[in-house]
């Protein structure tokens, strides 16, 4: 053998990471601080287990909720047009479906226009009056 192999017998030392804040504080490594003997410190949040920041306000908000009086409700489909968009379909002997597809839209929509439900939307009212032929808005 030639080539002197030399082994190098310097210790290697690995380091684990710093604990995290959350690990300092559970229980485990509390307890095993306090075998070392490292001194512990015990801080009390002013605020802690209350929850002072939702509820400062809400007695004001309430108050304002119990004086209002006005009644708040989406605008309906008028009778007139449930009367006009039923008489226009069956003009046409359409079905719901047929005419909900006509203007593509579902069934559904259709039902609630005649029912009286559905919160008028100006686009819809448009492809009804073009696929049935009919005015349903303004001077008839």
């Amino acid at each position: 053998m030639s080539g002197h192999i030399a082994q190098d017998w310097e210790p290697v030392v690995i380091r684990k990471k710093a604990p995290t804040a959350a690990a300092r504080k559970d229980e485990k490594a509390v307890n095993a601080a306090r075998r070392a003997g490292a001194e512990i410190e015990t801080v009390r949040k002013a605020t802690a287990g209350s929850n002072k920041a939702a509820s400062s306000s809400t007695s004001l908000n309430t108050r304002k909720l119990d004086e209002e009086t006005e009644n708040l409700t989406h605008e309906k489909v008028p009778t007139e047009l449930k009367k006009a968009i039923i008489q226009g379909r069956n003009e046409k002997k359409l079905t719901q479906s047929q005419l909900a597809q006509l203007i593509n839209e579902k069934p559904q929509i259709i039902q609630e226009y005649e029912s009286g439900k559905a919160i008028p939307n100006q686009q819809i009212i448009t492809k009804l009056e073009r696929a049935l032929g009919v005015k349903l808005r303004g001077k008839k």
